[in-house]
């Protein structure tokens, strides 16, 4: 049974191609008119501003924080009872280096405070926060969809491995259109959507704001 979602579908599959379709709209969208520019960097405010960017024409629970326990594998994210104070302290956490910048992110991952989105958005997010401290950005396509899925189980113990990977992946091509376009494909390759290329979309009346 598909999450429930205002495009009323029932089936996962087809929740997950409109998905795709939509929202990777919408991030080509949130570069294009500049509203990125507009994004609070290195907050949980910024991020849940590009989570609702991103889904809110999918979900009702668009940019806003989960009221519901959710886990991967083994892995159980923060508890509801904890997950305001989780993110009270990410905001806290310092972004002056590039390796604070990934604790930073690694945190934000446990936290993981949407029902769905989490990593398409905390991606961006991360590359924000990358571009105002250090003129940097990961360059996606140069990191590898196995290491880094690994990579990010094992943060929570162990944080070097995702330091070593991203920091291979660092471009200063802070500005490159492409860079960010292919980011964004790559970013939904690591959660399994691939049915689109981002340049091939074209905004439909259906989703314009």
């Amino acid at each position: 049974m598909a999450l429930e979602n205002k495009l009323h579908l029932t089936s996962d599959a087809e929740l997950a191609r409109e998905e795709e379709r939509i929202t990777k709209i919408k991030a080509k969208k949130l570069y294009d008119t500049g509203h990125m520019n507009q994004i609070e960097v290195g907050t949980f405010k910024g991020l849940a501003q590009i989570h609702h960017f991103l889904f809110s024409e999918i979900y009702d629970f668009a940019g806003e924080v989960r009221t519901v326990n959710i886990a991967k594998g083994n892995f159980r994210f923060a508890p509801i009872m904890y997950l305001e104070a989780a993110l009270k302290n990410v905001d806290k956490m310092p972004q002056d280096s590039f390796y604070k910048i990934v604790e930073k992110y690694v945190e934000m991952n446990i936290a993981h405070p949407f029902r769905e989105g989490n990593g398409r958005a905390m991606r961006i997010w991360l590359d924000l926060i990358l571009k105002k401290e250090l003129n940097q950005v990961i360059d996606w396509q140069e990191v590898d969809k196995a290491d880094y899925l690994l990579a990010m189980e094992r943060s929570p113990i162990k944080d070097v491995e995702i330091k070593v990977l991203l920091k291979q992946a660092l471009t200063n091509e802070i500005n490159s259109r492409e860079v960010y376009m292919k980011g964004i494909d790559q970013s939904y390759y690591y959660e399994g959507y691939t049915l689109y290329k981002i340049e091939e979309l074209k905004e439909t009346n259906d989703y314009k704001e």
